[in-house]
């Protein structure tokens, strides 16, 4: 067993890539919708073990992580399949850019593993460290991180105390301690003992409080080619109103993101026709805006009489949907963001997020891509709830709402507040504070729902902390596992 490393490396290129690639795959189970969380453990321990005496470290962990990120985030060429004749060519150059790109992190991490000399163990710290590293470099993309695999489980608890890094840091020291065992180092076994008394304790037992104010939630399933079609405009709209004017009345509605297709400097008869079908009651909308020419995708709150009441602007922009790097200069090649309106990118909003809302509290306004930043969710003053409006359709129907759906279930642990999510495809849904989802609108239905508003939990450890004490504990070890491998090998 001791010389599997060697005898892959010993193999053709075309064989060893397809081994390390499906290693990645057998990770990538773990992550929505699949949810095989115990598939990603095991894959993540064999790349522990190839760790340990692998002759080419950064190439190991380039290649599985291109097998991860490959099947992982599938997703990523649906956004440019909705207009296939313009956008169409870009889609295998995306998954192949964007899976080989992520991917230098797991090699970096293996590399800087062997080059310490801390081998698997090692490894465990250092793709912690990439991983976060991810989350944050240009503009960050902390999607479909190793610790999301939690999330169904009652492990995901944890993240309110250690959040998403954490939840990595869980995942890889699992997998290190099944390799130790499947080696016969028996210590280990204290680590999955230790993993079954936390599942056991950390599954949720309190319920969400059935008399919080009562939201209803609108999913109009717009699919993303027609939404700006002046044909079908006025049917989906009309859709949504219906869903509006139900009763009884709740106290607040909420549509998606951009629900409404026009911009609000011109979109005052649409708000009027909302107000009357809301009879009073204020409607959460996404719509977008021009400010003295710079464009935003915004949150409005729309009260009685029609009148656009507080306004938020989308804050965290999605590279290559709504603005371009380099814009200007690749404009020249007709390449825009996608969801770029009439080719305009959009501008960042620099306005307060916490939204008052009568007769419920404080709510932090989140806008689709925002809600996949742990480090950025988090306010100084405290809400009452999360909202996030989103616009999934430009995920398609297979991994891509269902993984985003996973990470807002995580945000509502880690803050310890409920959330109301409503995207206009799917998924919609209600999630309480521990990341139960309390009632949803499934993917690719119309509908309507009023759920209660579970109740808002104390602020957790991580709400309190943030990411920063798991991160230096991880380089602390790190640090101090490296200078314990020098000082053995001076001593010998």
């Amino acid at each position: 067993m001791a010389d599997l490393p060697g005898r892959l490396w010993a193999m053709r290129g075309r064989q060893r890539a397809a081994i390390l690639l499906l290693i990645g795959v057998v990770i990538a189970l773990g992550q929505a919708p699949l949810d095989l969380w115990w598939a990603a453990i095991l894959g993540l321990s064999a790349f522990v073990f190839l760790m340990q005496s692998t002759p080419r470290p950064f190439a190991t962990g380039w290649w599985i992580g291109v097998g991860y990120f490959t099947f992982a985030l599938r997703w990523i060429i649906e956004p440019f399949l909705v207009d296939v004749a313009n956008t169409g060519w870009m889609a295998p150059f995306a998954i192949v850019l964007m899976a080989s790109g992520a991917a230098l992190f797991w090699g970096t991490a293996a590399w800087l593993a062997a080059r310490l000399k801390t081998g698997g163990l090692g490894l465990v710290l250092t793709l912690t460290l990439l991983e976060a590293t991810r989350s944050l470099i240009l503009t960050g993309f902390p999607w479909a991180l190793v610790g999301h695999v939690w999330v169904p489980t009652p492990v995901a608890q944890a993240a309110a105390y250690v959040g998403p890094h954490g939840l990595t840091l869980l995942a890889l020291v699992l997998a290190a301690a099944l390799t130790f065992l499947a080696q016969r180092r028996w210590f280990a076994a204290l680590v999955p003992a230790a993993f079954a008394v936390g599942w056991v304790a950390l599954v949720p037992t309190d319920v969400a409080a059935p008399d919080g104010p009562l939201i209803r939630l609108v999913q109009p399933n717009v699919p993303q080619h027609e939404k700006w079609d002046p044909e079908r405009r006025e049917f989906y709209f009309s859709r949504m109103l219906d869903y509006t004017a139900a009763t009884p009345s709740p106290q607040l509605i909420v549509w998606p993101e951009t629900a409404i297709p026009t911009l609000l400097d011109f979109a005052q008869p649409q708000l009027d026709l909302m107000s009357d079908a809301a009879r009073g009651v204020p409607v959460i909308t996404g719509i977008n805006r021009s400010n003295a020419r710079r464009y935003h995708n915004s949150f409005v709150v729309v009260g009685q009489g029609g009148q656009p009441g507080r306004v938020y602007d989308k804050a965290h922009l999605a590279p290559f949907g709504e603005f371009i790097p380099f814009g200007e200069t690749l404009a020249r090649f007709g390449i825009r963001g996608l969801a770029a309106s009439e080719g305009n990118a959009f501008s960042p909003g620099g306005v307060q997020p916490l939204v008052e809302l009568p007769g419920i509290g404080a709510a932090r306004a989140l806008i689709c891509y925002e809600g996949i930043f742990a480090e950025e969710v988090g306010h100084s003053d405290r809400p009452r709830l999360m909202i996030l409006i989103t616009n999934d359709a430009w995920f398609g129907q297979d991994a891509g709402p269902f993984q985003h759906l996973a990470q807002a279930r995580l945000r509502a642990i880690e803050q310890g507040l409920p959330m109301v999510r409503v995207a206009n495809t799917g998924i919609s849904a209600m999630i309480d504070a521990k990341g139960r989802i309390t009632g949803q609108i499934p993917l690719g239905e119309a509908g309507s729902l009023d759920l209660p508003l579970p109740a808002a939990l104390a602020p957790t450890v991580y709400a309190r902390g943030g990411d920063n004490p798991v991160l230096l504990l991880v380089i602390l070890s790190l640090v101090g596992m490296t200078w314990h491998r020098r000082r053995a090998l001076q001593l010998t």
